[in-house]
């Protein structure tokens, strides 16, 4: 697959992802979230359906064309989803003032969203 497909195929699912979240009442506030320690694809926050505070998911996104290799979700393994707790971590940080200007999340969250043939499967608090 050249690099341009593949760049593709990647966008499409997260387009994908954004708009599984968006319908179901998170604002994307950030997509492709970089810092020296890496990336993060989405980050969504919502309101909590009890009225007490934020939620915060952090979501890694694994688009692919076919489970010809196995499914998407295989590939977030123990040191993917310690780095991004790390990453989740300098988000906070960084982008949590001008993001909640009200203070903290109450809960944050790490989803896994497998893309496959253009259906979208959200594993939410994957890990």
């Amino acid at each position: 697959m050249a690099r341009h497909d593949h760049l593709a195929l990647g966008r499409f699912g997260e387009d994908r992802a954004a708009a599984w979240y968006a319908a179901h009442g998170y604002q994307v506030v950030d997509r492709n979230w970089r810092c020296p320690a890496g990336e993060l694809d989405l980050v969504a926050v919502r309101a909590l359906p009890d009225g007490r505070g934020t939620e915060v998911a952090v979501v890694e996104v694994k688009t692919r064309s076919s489970v010809r290799f196995g499914s998407p979700l295989e590939a977030v393994g123990p040191a993917k989803q310690r780095r991004l707790r790390r990453l989740a971590g300098e988000w906070l940080a960084a982008r949590v003032p001008a993001v909640l200007p009200g203070g903290r999340p109450s809960r944050v969250r790490f989803d896994v969203v497998a893309v496959v043939g253009g259906r979208v499967h959200v594993v939410e608090e994957a890990f």
